[in-house]
């Protein structure tokens, strides 16, 4: 799972900064490779910080500008995001570094300054059972139809999840895979499946443009990498209703908030008719979240409802403080409550 998330103290390890330039970027990321970290985090008036395993550590460097930050880091976007950080003063962008990775770009303002986030990102698909997650997850792999999201916060492993559950499908199933992200994360290889993979910005202008174009692809997968808006919703909901397979994350925590924040994002008069399609689109919701463990590091603790008759019908009816009682009557359908899987 991805090393983001609970804010820790903050201690110093001692690197070697150097002159800020373009090539400072690299430097620091290097720093992240070599600690193993998850994220480098660049805010003016404090050193450049890196996260490992939930740890804030600072780099041996004097606090940083907002112009030092964006000339190290705005050479690395690509062109796209360049313009979108020219128009909006925000942008996302990957960024790959021959012999050292891939990484994901934030570059954004505060208080009128420019500031930075980098994650990196793994080099290979993780498999399901990595993970550990309950095994009940791995049941989200073989549904065939219908819209499955995952949710949770920031950092709390989405991307990973939904990476491991195509990997899954790949290595066991002939299927068309269509997987559309705002920045590809993992690449996947082609092996039983076929994969395409759309990326925002690069391959497409926005989710619901590129989503819209999956659906003429014939794919019998689509993967969804954040349902921002409404009109994402809207299409992913229909897709899953006309018999493809969707997935989807969420910023949610359980699957009462999951629904609600779905309806919710449509125009009132709209959100009786938006929960009646998901009553009948949705096949799953998975909420997750990173633990400590006792021995070191994070574990995922994770609540899945398998939606049957009982969830329609709470949907429908937006008596959603019912669902938790789902999970508990269909866990013979595999589903599970939120405890960490195995406990340590």
């Amino acid at each position: 799972m991805a090393n983001e998330g609970n804010p820790a103290r903050v201690q110093v390890i001692h690197a070697e900064v150097g002159p800020r330039e373009a090539h400072q970027l690299n430097r620091w990321l290097e720093q992240i490779v070599a600690r193993r970290g998850s994220d480098l985090v660049l805010v003016p008036e404090a050193p450049a910080c890196v996260r490992v395993e939930g740890e804030l550590l600072t780099l041996d460097s004097r606090p940083l500008t907002g112009e030092e930050i964006e000339a190290a880091v705005l050479p690395a976007l690509a062109p796209h995001a360049r313009e979108e950080y020219q128009r909006s003063r925000i942008a996302d962008s990957s960024y790959r570094i021959e012999g050292m990775g891939r990484f994901r770009i934030n570059l954004h303002h505060e208080r009128g300054r420019c500031a930075a986030t980098v994650r990196a990102l793994p080099s290979r698909v993780p498999l399901l059972p990595e993970l550990r997650l309950p095994p009940q997850v791995a049941a989200l792999a073989h549904i065939r139809r219908g819209l499955v999201i995952i949710g949770g916060a920031t950092g709390s492993g989405k991307t990973t999840t939904l990476a491991g559950l195509v990997n899954e499908i790949n290595q066991r199933e002939a299927r068309h895979i269509v997987t559309i992200e705002d920045p590809i994360e993992y690449e996947h290889a082609h092996n039983h499946s076929v994969i395409e993979q759309v990326e925002i910005g690069i391959d497409a202008r926005d989710f619901p443009t590129a989503l819209r174009a999956a659906l003429r692809q014939a794919p019998d997968v689509i993967v969804v990498g954040e349902m921002r808006d409404p009109e994402t919703a809207r299409i992913a909901l229909s897709a899953a209703e006309t018999g493809h397979l969707v997935f989807t994350t969420l910023h949610t925590t359980d699957a009462a908030s999951t629904v609600s924040r779905i309806a919710d994002s449509f125009p009132q008069e709209r959100q009786h008719t938006v929960r009646a399609e998901m009553a009948m689109a949705l096949a799953a919701m998975l909420t997750q979240t990173l633990i400590p463990r006792r021995s070191g590091g994070r574990i995922p603790a994770a609540e899945l409802l398998m939606v049957g008759y009982g969830a329609r019908q709470h949907i429908r009816k937006n008596a959603l403080q019912h669902l938790h009682q789902e999970i508990t009557i269909t866990r013979k359908d595999r589903s599970r409550s939120k405890n960490p899987w195995p406990s340590s």
